[in-house]
């Protein structure tokens, strides 16, 4: 990643309605979304010159919305085709895409209801979530000491910018011990995701990923999970206790910054970087690759 400050980056910035330069792109101190994490957000991968299942993220960045009580003033369309043409507009064919929608300054409190709905997408060049020599051979992950909340306390199904205050402790935490991440519980004890993907295991030939039942279905879950079921891998969606991890031969993260990320070792155990992670990984390469109309000769 660019060591140039965000807010220092070049370029454009889609921002209520109207391509704003990237300088300009600002916001007050006193923000709701800011105060009160009342926003939410997505985050895309453009391959190509185009962004892989752009409509569905943006769908999932409106029923967020909705599960924090808001509504965003654009509808899918609108929202689709200011990403492709702010894409476009930052020639970029390779990118990162955050779209986000936050309330504004109307308003202050908790209870700030007539608050403006905003929404902005800025679009920049992300390599890779993780160091890519670090990723051939698998990344190291500690525990993390905050828990993935009970539902019943937390809006859990949202892609929003509150449920990430403890990612962001627990992978600073891991980081300053030596690792790349951190994988975290729930509040039952059992294994839930990492600190901004989620957690794969192989088997017996059978992935086995926990129920995202109190975590985000991420998209590229979905989509790994598709493509090792076309390959005839049986998955397997169910609860995981630490200690069956002892248990389990192979392991990978999955999400849009992170793609399919190896693991080679959680706390004390230790993992192989076996062929159904290389196969999903390349499977997961090829899949967001656009397709091409090959014009008949």
């Amino acid at each position: 990643m660019s060591s140039v400050p965000f807010d220092q980056l070049e370029g454009s910035i889609w921002m209520n309605g109207k391509f704003v330069d990237w300088a300009d792109a600002r916001i007050h101190v006193l923000t709701h979304g800011l105060h009160y994490a009342s926003a939410v957000f997505e985050g895309e991968r453009a391959y190509g010159g185009e962004i892989f299942k752009l409509t569905e993220h943006t769908e999932r960045l409106h029923e967020s919305a909705r599960i924090l009580g808001f509504g965003i003033p654009y509808s899918v369309a609108e929202i689709d085709e200011a990403c492709r043409a702010l894409l476009a507009r930052q020639g970029f064919q390779d990118a990162y895409v955050r779209p986000i929608a936050w309330r504004g300054s109307e308003q202050m409190g908790v209870a700030a209801p007539n608050t403006r709905i905003n929404c902005a997408v800025a679009i920049w060049q992300w390599p890779s979530y993780f160091d890519p020599a670090q990723k051939l051979k698998g990344i190291r992950l500690d525990m993390a000491e905050y828990r993935r909340p009970d539902p019943r306390t937390a809006p859990s199904r949202a892609k929003a910018s509150g449920l990430y205050m403890i990612c962001t402790i627990s992978k600073h935490a891991a980081e300053a011990r030596g690792y790349a991440d951190a994988l975290m519980l729930d509040w039952r004890g059992q294994v839930a995701e990492a600190t901004g993907a989620n957690v794969f295991f192989v088997k017996d030939g059978r992935l086995h990923t926990p129920k995202a039942d109190c975590f985000l279905d991420g998209i590229t879950r979905r989509t790994v999970m598709g493509l090792a079921r076309d390959r005839g891998i049986e998955v397997v969606e169910c609860a995981i206790l630490p200690e069956e991890m002892a248990g389990m031969e192979q392991c990978f993260l999955t999400g849009t910054a992170a793609e399919v990320t190896p693991v080679s070792e959680i706390g004390p155990h230790r993992f192989e970087v076996g062929s159904i992670t290389a196969t999903l990984m390349a499977d997961y390469a090829e899949a967001v690759q656009p397709r091409r109309a090959i014009a008949a000769e």
